[in-house]
């Protein structure tokens, strides 16, 4: 069976290209190299999200035209699913492209984050196109979606496809704010059960991951699933590159963490944590803020 679209996303993320306004990309398209995408469906969400910056200047002119590629991301997905959920008809994927118009405006705040929060991003299309971070977040706000609806492996194997392309490792489970920005990049993993407030900013080679684990009751070999073992990060955060952050604790709001920091202790509201003492990661300061 072929999977057919019968939501209302394609009006919707009409209409919001039409309204987009500078400094993102407006007008007609330019031609932009072409850039191949590690999976097909990966390809066809960067050309349903921002279809300025990806070729896909026919999405602009008619409904119809999104629609088509809602069927094509839509058949993609199901196809992703079937060999793990044999009788998959759409019930999890059409939420999902549903979804799509405000996974979109939420993607626009990341973009808003990542040239607000570095000096060298010259514009919102450099962002789009070139940031391994964006690029990142974007297969992952996606993947969620599915994730939250039961198709757990799929939605891994979309964020390992993005793995591929980003160097940045961020689980399908994991729960992410809005003005989410992931600079460089390179060697950062957020696990499953962590989640991140708005406007964090998180640098490369950090980890957002699991202090210890918990054995199976039923097999000492087998480690135990479906627990609360990453991180919680507060809003208007930023962590230095080289950071771990480790366990099931809270860092709280408006706290700065700087590089090579080993943080396996809640951090309250309003903190700065660095390490005292270079190279060794053995001595940290905590100063708390007004």
């Amino acid at each position: 069976m072929v999977y057919t679209y019968a939501g209302t996303a394609h009006e919707d993320l009409f209409a919001a290209y039409q309204a987009d306004e500078e400094p993102f990309p407006t007008g007609r398209c330019a031609t932009f190299p072409s850039r191949t995408a590690p999976i097909e469906e990966m390809g066809v969400l960067r050309e349903l999200l921002f279809p300025r910056c990806w070729n896909a200047c026919e999405l602009l002119d008619e409904e119809k035209a999104v629609l088509e590629r809602l069927d094509d991301l839509g058949e993609l997905c199901c196809q992703g699913i079937r060999p793990y959920s044999p009788d998959c008809v759409g019930e999890a994927v059409t939420p999902v492209l549903d979804s799509l118009p405000e996974i979109r405006k939420t993607l626009k705040k990341d973009v808003e984050a990542a040239y607000k929060g570095d000096p060298a991003a010259k514009s919102y299309t450099e962002v789009i196109r070139a940031y391994p971070g964006f690029q990142a977040i974007a297969v992952q706000r996606v993947a969620h979606e599915l994730y939250e609806r039961g198709e757990q492996v799929y939605a891994r194997e979309l964020t390992e496809a993005a793995k591929s392309l980003s160097g940045i490792d961020i689980h399908p489970g994991a729960e992410i704010g809005e003005h989410f920005f992931v600079d460089h990049g390179t060697g950062v993993v957020i696990g499953e059960t962590a989640t991140i407030g708005d406007w964090v900013r998180i640098y490369q080679d950090v980890t957002l991951g699991a202090l210890h684990f918990e054995e199976s009751e039923d097999d000492e070999r087998t480690l135990k699933k479906g627990y609360k073992r990453h991180p919680d990060i507060g809003d208007n955060v930023v962590i230095g590159a080289g950071s771990k952050i480790l366990g099931p604790i809270a860092v709280g709001d408006h706290v700065s963490i700087g590089a090579n920091a080993w943080v396996t202790e809640d951090i309250p509201d309003n903190t700065r944590v660095f390490v005292s003492e270079h190279p060794t990661q053995e001595h940290k300061t905590i100063d708390g803020g007004e």
